[in-house]
């Protein structure tokens, strides 16, 4: 679950990390309201569960009150990676001279939490990690002992934070851990933390997103969750009961095993391609449930074509192929070229069943994605 910038910023605030003046508003007369309290200049930031806001035009800098009404109205209601803006953060700016990143997260490799401070922040952190990944020091924690003092000092000089805001800096990076750990966090990061002229250290953005597998111990934090602000795709998937996570290429990808899909997603990208999201369906599938997930994809405007990764265990490939002829069945067009890989249980006599007038069927999986690659391809 992912809190609000505006959620993390309070909870930061409350744990004692600066932060600049704000408030949260969902209109353009609360925006000016906010704005008239702060003082001018102020930042207005489109509050989604997405980042890269700034480049899509979800921030704006206001240094008087026509500025905030206009760049109001233009960042609500806005769309920005397939999230809608339902609410905006007005906030003070700041005078800064260089900026920080500061990162908490669990480095899967080494089964630890790891604590991350880079001095090139403002800028994605996870192309600094591709293009200069000595930019950024790297502290690991035992969880069972937590994050030491001299472990928090250690990473910050690591990084080459200036010493006269370097203990400042390591104290941000303990509050953080504390909070990682106490909140039942998955990742939790600033980015970026600003240094002002006068040395002062403020956390200009906030993430936090947190294990929703232990929401049941954090009610506090269930109760900030905006079920509203999620990806209409995604909410779309969760009453379908799929697990899906939408992506940012134009080759669509269901499947039934997170195994399956996760192989796909490989070779979708090995032969060429982007993948547009991912999609399980789980066991079993009948009719109206494969057609609930061509529903989706199809109504995804970045997908060009589908590939449709099948394996027939207790449900076997007879019964799946006529599950996908009745799905297909329910819509007038088929609007995405549509691609079906199926094998195990029964899955010759259900490439016999599969109707080729509305999809292409493809024996192997290889087969099967670099197909649906081309076909994507073609439209561009």
């Amino acid at each position: 679950m992912r809190l609000h910038e505006y959620q993390a910023k309070e909870l930061f605030a409350d744990a004692g990390i600066p932060v600049p003046d704000s408030r949260r508003a969902t209109s353009p007369d609360e925006a000016l309201t906010a704005t008239e309290d702060i003082g001018y200049p102020v930042a207005i930031k489109a509050q989604v569960h997405v980042g890269g806001r700034g480049k899509a035009g979800g921030i704006k800098l206001a240094t008087d009150r026509q500025e905030a009404k206009t760049y109001t109205k233009e960042i609500l209601g806005m769309e920005i990676k397939g999230y809608t803006v339902n609410s905006v953060l007005i906030e003070a700016c700041v005078d800064f001279e260089d900026e920080l990143y500061i990162g908490i997260t669990m480095d899967r490799s080494s089964g630890k939490p790891v604590a991350m401070v880079s001095s090139k922040g403002g800028v994605d952190i996870e192309s600094v990690a591709t293009e200069t990944p000595s930019a950024i020091a790297r502290e690991h924690i035992d969880p069972a002992f937590g994050l030491h003092p001299y472990q928090a000092r250690r990473v910050v000089f690591d990084a080459g934070v200036p010493d006269d805001v370097a203990l400042d800096v390591a104290e941000i990076v303990s509050i953080l851990y504390a909070q990682y750990e106490s909140a039942d966090a998955s990742e939790i990061e600033i980015n970026p933390v600003m240094i002002t002229a006068d040395r002062d250290v403020v956390a200009a953005d906030a993430v936090m997103n947190i294990d929703e597998d232990a929401l049941f111990r954090q009610s506090k934090l269930a109760d900030m969750e905006d079920i509203t602000a999620g990806d209409d795709l995604e909410l779309k998937a969760d009453e379908y009961g799929f697990d899906y996570v939408r992506l940012d290429g134009n080759v669509g990808i269901i499947g039934n095993g997170a195994g399956l899909v996760m192989t796909t997603l490989d070779l979708v990208d090995y032969y060429g391609g982007t993948p547009a999201n991912f999609l399980d369906i789980g066991g079993g599938a009948k009719a109206e449930r494969v057609a609930n997930a061509l529903d989706m994809v199809f109504s995804d405007n970045n997908v060009d074509a589908i590939v449709f990764n099948i394996f027939g265990g207790i449900t076997r490939g007879d019964e799946v192929a006529t599950g996908i002829n009745e799905a297909l069945e329910k819509f007038e067009t088929i609007p995405k070229d549509v691609v079906v890989r199926l094998a195990g249980t029964n899955a010759e006599e259900g490439m016999e069943i599969l109707n080729t007038d509305h999809i292409e069927v493809e024996a192997t999986l290889a087969d099967a994605v670099e197909q649906a690659v081309m076909n994507a391809q073609e439209i561009h």
